[in-house]
């Protein structure tokens, strides 16, 4: 069974997705769309044949007055179908590749886990097929990486560790595929998964969503609700595609 980590950042307004903030969407507005992706990141791994851990920000690196577990686990107590079962860890580094690091290399060699993932929160079309077909790669490949938009990634497995400093550097899918390679690791791939960071992401999401909701196709609940409720929608801007809201 592979264990996925979803690193996530307490949903408090003005410390998630500050991209996403403008005349578009105010604080509160991103905030609630981080926390419906989140609950559907986290809810798509507990479908799984995963076994789903929560991995949150220190006090020292959250908000002055915010408690970071309590900031994640409440939403996801009720976005999950048995929260009990969930397994929560404060995040270990002072960067982003330090954390996931810390945790890969903790579980395989602390723990004695057979394979970790390091999941995105913001993977919104993230889906349980996804991760189980991620976890039948691991067993013939030691790395193996969902690529987003721009070099990005919004998963990454290892039934090996790798050399994490600075491993996701920009773009973060060839960095992270040059320490695989270091390594002497085979790399293999699940299919390209866009994540929400930016007005950019937004606009190649939203379309998505509407199309899977118009043809009965599966989608994320709280993030497909939350878009709708917003009125999102993508619409011809004088020859370039522009995000608005009805």
């Amino acid at each position: 069974m592979t264990t996925v980590a979803v690193l996530a950042d307490p949903p408090v307004e003005t410390f998630v997705l500050p991209e996403l903030v403008g005349d578009l969407l105010d604080e509160r507005e991103v905030t609630e769309l981080y926390t419906a992706m989140l609950g559907d990141v986290c809810r798509a791994v507990e479908a799984s044949g995963a076994e789903l851990l929560v991995n949150y920000r220190s006090p020292e690196q959250a908000p002055d007055g915010v408690d970071p577990e309590a900031a994640v686990r409440e939403p996801l107590d009720e976005a999950l179908q048995n929260p009990d079962d969930v397994r929560y860890e404060v995040q270990v580094g002072s960067s982003y590749a330090a954390r996931v690091g810390n945790t890969v290399t903790h579980l395989l060699d602390r723990e004695g886990v057979a394979t970790v993932a390091a999941v995105e929160p913001t993977a919104a079309l993230l889906a349980r097929q996804q991760i189980d077909s991620a976890a039948m790669k691991l067993r013939s490949s030691d790395v193996v990486l969902g690529p987003s938009t721009d070099g990005r990634v919004y998963y990454a497995g290892f039934g090996e560790p790798i050399d994490f400093e600075e491993a996701y550097t920009t773009p973060a899918v060839e960095t992270l595929v040059d320490r695989a390679a270091d390594a002497d690791h085979g790399v293999d791939f699940i299919p390209t998964n866009p994540v929400v960071e930016t007005l950019a992401d937004l606009r190649t999401v939203v379309p998505l969503l509407r199309a899977r909701v118009r043809t009965g196709r599966v989608v994320p609940p709280r993030t497909t609700e939350l878009v709708d409720e917003l009125g999102l929608r993508v619409r011809d801007g004088d020859g370039a595609p522009e995000l608005v809201r009805e």
